[in-house]
C-alpha cells in the first residue's frame, strides 16, 4: 500500500462460479466483496453447507481501505500451499475488501505441494478476472455548522472546490455534512477553519 495513497481497488459483485481441474481434484473459485468479518464468515458458512461432500474450503481475505487487514487459511492442506497462492493473486490484482474461497474435491491422486500451488493459484486468478473491478476513492466526512446568513459564502466554496454534499439541514442554525477526497482534506479542512462564522468538525470513520 502506497503512503497517502486516496483510492483502492476493490470488485463489485460476487463471481460466477469457475472450475479448475488438476487429475482428478476439482477447485470452484469464489471471489465475494465484502466489508467485515461477520460478511466473511457468511460466506464461508454458506459455501460448506453447498460443498458439504468438499475435502476442503480454503481462502484468503483483505479488509480496508488502506489495505492494512488480511488472512489465509490452507485448511489441512500443506502449509503456504493453498491460502498463500490466493492471496498472492489477491496482490497481484491490487484489491482489497475481498474474500476469495477454493473449494477442493479431491480426486484420488495427490498433486504435491507444486501442484496445489498452482491449482488454488490459478482458480483464485479466475474467479478474480470473473469480477468487475473497481476503484473507490477514499473519502473524509466533515460537518460544517453556521448561520445561516454565512449560507451564500459556504455554499460558494462548495461550487468552487468541487465539495460533494451528502446531508444538509437549513434552518437559522444550519448543518452540512460534506466530503471531500483524502489527499485534498487538509486543504478543505483549513479552508473552512478560516472561513468566518464557520465550524468545521471531521468525522471519524471506520473502513
Amino acid at each position: 500500500m502506497v503512503e497517502n495513497r486516496d483510492t483502492y481497488n476493490t470488485i463489485v459483485r460476487p463471481s460466477k462460479e469457475i472450475l479448475f481441474k488438476d487429475r482428478g481434484s476439482k477447485f470452484y473459485g469464489y471471489a465475494y466483496p465484502v466489508s467485515d468479518e461477520d460478511k466473511i464468515k457468511k460466506h464461508i458458512q454458506q459455501l460448506k453447507k453447498q460443498h458439504f461432500n468438499a475435502r476442503h474450503w480454503c481462502y484468503a481475505w483483505q479488509l480496508g481501505a488502506d489495505y492494512s487487514r488480511f488472512r489465509v487459511n490452507d485448511d489441512g492442506e500443506p502449509s503456504n500451499s493453498a491460502g498463500m497462492p490466493i492471496y498472492g493473486q489477491i496482490k497481484s490484482f491490487d484489491l482489497t475488501q475481498i474474500l476469495i474461497v477454493v473449494v477442493r474435491y479431491f480426486g484420488g491422486t495427490k498433486l504435491g505441494v507444486g501442484g496445489l500451488i498452482n491449482a488454488y493459484r490459478s482458480a483464485a486468478k479466475e474467479a478474480i478476472e470473473n469480477s468487475r473491478i473497481v476503484e473507490r476513492t477514499i473519502d473524509q466526512d466533515f460537518q460544517l455548522t453556521f448561520d445561516y446568513p454565512e449560507m451564500n459564502t459556504v455554499m460558494r466554496l462548495i461550487k468552487e472546490h468541487s465539495i460533494t454534499i451528502k446531508e444538509q439541514r437549513l434552518e437559522t442554525n444550519c448543518s452540512f455534512i460534506i466530503s471531500t477526497r483524502k489527499k485534498d482534506s487538509e486543504r478543505i479542512y483549513e479552508l473552512f477553519s478560516n472561513t468566518y462564522k464557520v465550524t468545521v468538525k471531521r468525522i471519524e470513520r471506520s473502513t
